[in-house]
C-alpha cells in the first residue's frame, strides 16, 4: 500500500546554458522496500476510525486560529505561492521557514523554485490536475496558529473531468514534525484521474543539490537535483472520510556534537564532520558542502579523540566560506610567536626585534604599493582570503510543457471561509 524508495530513477530535464537537470537514482539502483522507517513512518485510516475525524482539522472553527483565503491560487490554474511559517517546521530533520502552496494539490518545499516543482521535494496529499479558477466555490486556504499549518483544497475540480465532481482534502503540518494528509470529499476513485498534462500522487520527497562539472560545450556549471529519498501512498486507498499520518524519525542531523553523533542508538550510518560540526549520513540537503570539505575521508577513521586533541592544540578554526586562512602577514606571524618571554632582558630583545620588523613591515608594503601603482595590470602578492563563489547562479529552463508559475506576494486574503472574489 505505501512504499518508501530511497533510490534515484533517471528522470534528467535539460536546462538552457548548463542550468538545473532534475534526476532521481538509476532504476537498478532503486531498493523499493515497505515501510523503510528512515525518515518517517506513517498509518492509514478509513471511515470507519476515530482518528480519521480527530485528523480532520475544521478551518470554520476560530480556535484553530485565523483563516486566510488566498485569492490569487482561488482562481488562478498550475499557480504556486510562497508563504512564510510562524514556526520552524522539521522536513526530513531540516528546519523549513516557508513552503510553497500549489494550486494542484500539494506543497512545494525546496529552497529554489523552478518551473517543475512537482518533479520532488514535495508535501502532497493529492497532487493532480486541479484548477481552482473553474468554479467561484473552489477555493485555497490557509492558516497558521504557531502549532500547525494547515492548507485545504476545498470544493477543487480537475482541468477537464469537471463534471465529476469537487475535491475537498487538507494537509497539516505540526510543529513536532508530524504531517497529516485528511481526505473530506473523492468524489472518484483515484486510479483514473491520471493526466499526460499533470502527474497524480500522494506523498513525501525530498532532494539534495550538487553543482556538476562544467561541459565543455557549455562552459558553465550545471546543478543536478537528486530525490534521495520518496514515500509514496497508494492512491486507490484515498476515499472520503480517509486519512494519513506521518511521524518523524530522528535523522544524523539532530545530533550536534561528536559524541552524539557516533553513539546514539536512535540512528545509524552517521559521521561526524569536524570542519562542519555536523553529523550526518552524507544524503541531506547538505550534501554541497559534505563534498566540498571531503567530510567522508576526514570521517572514516578519525574518532571523537582525534578531534579533542586536535582542539586543544590548536586555535584555529575553519568558516564555511573562506577556502584559505593559512597565509599569514609577517605581522601576525610575529603576534603569534612573540608572548612567551619569561626574562625582562628577553623581553627588552623582543620589543626591539618588533620595532625593527615592523618597520621593516612598513617599507615593504611602500614598496609593494608603488609597485602595484606604477604596474596596475601585475596581480597582487598579497592574497589573503578569497571568498567562495556562489553556488546557485539564475536558473534559465528550455521550453517545455506548461508549468507552475510562483505568484509574487500573498495575494488577496480575507479572515474567514467566503467566496473568492476575482483578483
Amino acid at each position: 500500500a505505501h512504499r518508501s524508495s530511497s533510490g534515484h530513477s533517471r528522470t534528467s530535464r535539460a536546462v538552457q546554458g548548463g542550468g538545473l537537470t532534475i534526476s532521481t537514482l538509476p532504476d537498478n539502483m532503486t531498493r523499493v522496500v515497505e515501510d523503510s522507517g528512515k525518515y518517517y513512518t506513517w498509518r492509514s485510516f478509513g471511515p470507519e476510525d476515530q482518528r480519521t475525524q480527530d485528523l480532520w482539522v475544521d478551518m470554520s472553527d476560530v480556535r484553530h486560529g485565523q483563516v486566510r483565503v488566498h485569492g490569487i491560487l482561488s482562481n488562478s490554474y498550475k499557480q504556486a505561492v510562497r508563504v512564510a511559517l510562524s514556526f520552524d517546521f522539521p522536513f526530513y530533520g531540516h528546519y523549513l521557514r516557508q513552503i510553497t502552496i500549489a494550486t494542484g494539490g500539494f506543497i512545494f518545499t525546496g529552497d529554489i523554485t523552478h518551473r517543475m516543482l512537482t518533479v520532488t521535494q514535495y508535501i502532497a496529499p493529492l497532487m493532480a490536475n486541479f484548477d481552482p479558477s473553474f468554479s467561484k466555490e473552489s477555493t485555497v486556504q490557509y492558516l497558521d496558529n504557531g502549532e500547525v499549518f494547515v492548507i485545504q483544497w476545498e470544493q477543487v475540480r480537475l482541468s477537464g473531468r469537471e463534471s465529476v465532481g469537487a475535491f475537498t482534502f487538507q494537509a497539516a503540518l505540526y510543529k513536532t514534525g508530524t504531517i497529516t494528509f485528511s481526505y473530506r470529499d473523492i468524489p472518484m476513485s483515484l486510479d483514473v484521474i491520471g493526466s499526460a498534462e499533470h502527474p497524480v500522487k500522494a506523498g513525501l520527497s525530498d532532494a539534495f543539490m550538487v553543482m556538476s562539472p562544467s561541459s565543455q560545450s557549455t562552459g558553465s556549471p550545471r546543478q543536478t537535483i537528486y530525490e534521495y529519498h520518496r514515500v509514496e501512498i497508494d492512491t486507490t486507498k484515498i476515499t472520503n472520510y480517509s486519512a494519513v499520518e506521518f511521524t518523524p524519525l530522528p535523522t544524523c542531523l539532530m545530533h550536534d556534537s561528536c559524541e552524539l553523533c557516533h553513539s546514539s542508538n536512535q540512528t545509524s550510518g552517521c559521521s561526524w564532520c569536524h570542519v562542519l560540526q555536523r553529523c550526518s549520513d552524507g544524503m541531506d540537503r547538505h550534501r554541497q558542502e559534505w563534498l566540498d570539505y571531503n567530510c567522508s575521508e576526514e570521517s572514516k577513521d578519525a574518532t571523537c579523540e582525534d578531534y579533542s586533541r586536535g582542539d586543544s592544540s590548536t586555535d584555529s578554526s575553519i568558516t564555511p566560506d573562506i577556502e584559505d586562512t593559512t597565509a599569514l602577514t609577517p605581522l601576525q606571524k610575529d603576534v603569534k610567536t612573540d608572548s612567551s618571554n619569561k626574562s625582562e632582558g628577553l623581553a627588552n630583545t623582543g620589543v626591539i626585534a618588533g620595532i625593527t620588523a615592523a618597520l621593516v613591515l612598513l617599507l615593504a608594503l611602500v614598496l609593494v604599493a608603488l609597485y602595484i601603482n606604477c604596474h596596475p595590470a601585475a596581480a597582487s602578492p598579497l592574497y589573503l582570503i578569497q571568498r567562495r563563489k556562489s553556488y546557485w547562479p539564475s536558473l534559465k529552463f528550455q521550453k517545455q510543457q506548461p508549468g507552475y508559475t510562483e505568484v509574487e506576494g500573498e495575494g488577496r486574503e480575507k479572515d474567514s471561509i467566503v467566496e473568492a472574489g476575482p483578483c
